[in-house]
């Protein structure tokens, strides 16, 4: 598991597993956003898998799966709503973090300055100034 950590409110990686669960636990993270959809490729585990041990760790569990259809005003909103509600670290995934970023900067847009949104994915290794015209909304 090859964790990026975006702010004190967020980290994200690639595919985790269920046997990550318990790191990601013991890292203090209050949350699980699983961004990846079931059946994208022969080798992830299962997401029934990753909540079933989630949940049984004790951490909450959001599926918000981010496939060829793109982003949509549901999935922003889902995002930005877990990450408010949450009274702790959230840890998000996909396939390489890239999806799991890109959700949870446009779920700042209009909280975070634009240019601070793109200098945290950044400084986490993720380039999202492509999204510069949608984060700087109100």
């Amino acid at each position: 598991m090859d964790l990026k950590r975006i702010n004190d409110h967020v980290s994200v990686s690639g595919q985790i597993q269920p046997a990550d669960i318990a790191a990601l636990k013991a890292a203090g993270f209050v949350a699980i956003i699983n961004n990846r959809p079931d059946g994208e490729s022969s080798d992830q585990p299962a997401g029934a898998e990753i909540e079933a041990a989630t949940k049984a760790a004790g951490l909450a569990y959001h599926f918000i799966p981010l496939g060829r259809e793109g982003v949509s005003p549901d999935m922003v909103e889902r995002t930005k709503s877990v990450l408010e509600g949450s009274a702790g670290p959230v840890f998000c995934f996909c396939r390489s973090g890239t999806r799991s970023t890109t959700l949870w900067a446009l779920s700042q847009a209009g909280t975070m300055d634009a240019g601070e949104i793109i200098r945290e994915a950044a400084e986490a290794g993720y380039d999202m100034s492509h999204l510069a015209g949608h984060l700087s909304r109100d």
